[in-house]
């Protein structure tokens, strides 16, 4: 992958999917920046495993740590008091009426990229990389390429600049995920987004699973535990039709 000589802001929650977009970014780019945020939510211990994961980045990886830069953290606790969802609420996790998940947070993502652009903007950062997927994404809205591409174009005519959101894992599945981050970080980004990255909707760190910590049950859980048993299958038979490659 040819780097680029420009800079990048990542949308880094601690999970499986914005550390392999930061893996990704850090490829690519000769400078990057990570922003994460506080909303409430209820699984708030992926605020505690960022640094961490950031820590080992730069420790584990040469190649990369040079590249990356300063990190931001927004408190936007405002989204958590408006919103009614299972991730702001101690409400049991269930589908609704409109058929979306109680999991989505209305206008999550929007304001996600709402802040970053500002950040970015002061910073003179002109990539901004978000771990969105509508392969398998959980029915929401706000991670659809439509969504991005649309307020892709809102920040760009409303702060007058020429913002290129990257969405890496847009088409791919969660084993793809899991390839993905084994291309880009070999067998030590696997064990780190293993043993460091948060997933679980219920901010479980004490079961301990082979694709990671969480409760197992969850959505999150659930979608992250399939990936890795596909991803596995997939390395132990790359070739299941059993054709000339």
């Amino acid at each position: 992958m040819q780097q680029d000589s420009e800079t990048a802001l990542v949308l880094f929650s601690g999970g499986q999917d914005s550390t392999t977009c930061l893996a990704w970014a850090l490829e690519t780019f000769a400078r990057v920046e990570t922003i994460g945020f506080d909303y409430g939510q209820r699984h708030r211990i992926e605020l505690d495993v960022r640094p961490r994961v950031l820590d080992q980045l730069r420790r584990g990886f040469a190649g990369w740590s040079a590249r990356l830069g300063e990190d931001h953290l927004i408190d936007i606790a405002v989204l958590g008091d408006l919103s009614e969802t299972s991730l702001t609420r101690s409400v049991e996790i269930a589908m609704q009426e409109n058929g979306l998940p109680n999991t989505f947070v209305p206008g999550r993502n929007l304001l996600f990229l709402t802040f970053a652009a500002a950040v970015a903007y002061r910073r003179g950062l002109r990539h901004l990389i978000a771990g969105v997927c509508e392969t398998d994404y959980s029915g929401y809205p706000d991670s659809r390429d439509d969504t991005i591409k649309a307020m892709q174009l809102a920040l760009n005519l409303g702060m007058e600049t020429r913002f290129v959101i990257h969405t890496p894992l847009m088409w791919i599945d969660k084993a793809q995920t899991w390839a993905l981050a084994e291309r880009l970080g070999k067998e030590a980004l696997v064990k780190l987004i293993c043993e460091e990255t948060h997933t679980c909707y219920n901010g479980d760190r004490e079961h301990a699973h082979a694709w990671g910590f969480g409760c197992g049950a969850c959505p999150a859980c659930l979608l992250r535990a399939q990936g890795w048993e596909s991803f596995l299958s997939s390395r132990s038979n790359p070739n299941p039709a059993g054709k000339a490659i």
